[in-house]
């Protein structure tokens, strides 16, 4: 594919030391730490080039019909916080929270500074992502690339 190869030397670092590269600015309201309002994000997080874990994959609802819902996220919080509950309701019906995917640590700060619209590439260390168990695809102890997409607040 057509990928545009980001130099490692156009990256930022974040003040916990993760490497991120806007892709895309957005030209909404701004992500900042501990607001309690509640951000929807879409996250992809890519092992040699493989989807691993994505927030767009399909959940299984009441019915057998199937969604794929972004992942909600207070910034700077403890990760899972928000998706302890044991079903969501919402407009597409019923599906359990606890199947969705789940986000490594590095999400709940890398979005400070984002704007909603906003389209974040992050490379991901064992540290702040899936450490010493992995995840689907991702092996323990492995880096990764992860992708942001910051929709709504």
């Amino acid at each position: 594919r057509n990928k545009k190869v980001i130099p490692i030397e156009d990256y930022k670092t974040t003040a916990d030391g993760l490497k991120y590269y806007d892709v895309l600015e957005g030209s909404g309201p701004v992500a900042v730490k501990g607001e309690t309002v509640t951000w929807q994000v879409h996250f992809d997080c890519l092992y040699r080039g493989i989807d691993a874990v994505s927030s767009r994959e399909a959940k299984l609802l009441g019915g057998n019909r199937i969604i794929a819902q972004p992942y909600e996220l207070i910034v700077g919080s403890v990760p899972g916080r928000e998706r302890k509950r044991e079903f969501v309701d919402n407009a597409n019906g019923l599906f359990s929270a606890q199947a969705s995917p789940k986000p490594p640590p590095a999400l709940y700060t890398v979005v400070e500074g984002m704007r909603v619209g906003g389209k974040r590439t992050v490379i991901v260390t064992p540290d702040v992502g899936y450490g010493d168990r992995g995840m689907n695809e991702i092996p323990p102890k492995a880096t990764f690339d992860m992708s942001v997409e910051l929709l709504e607040l």
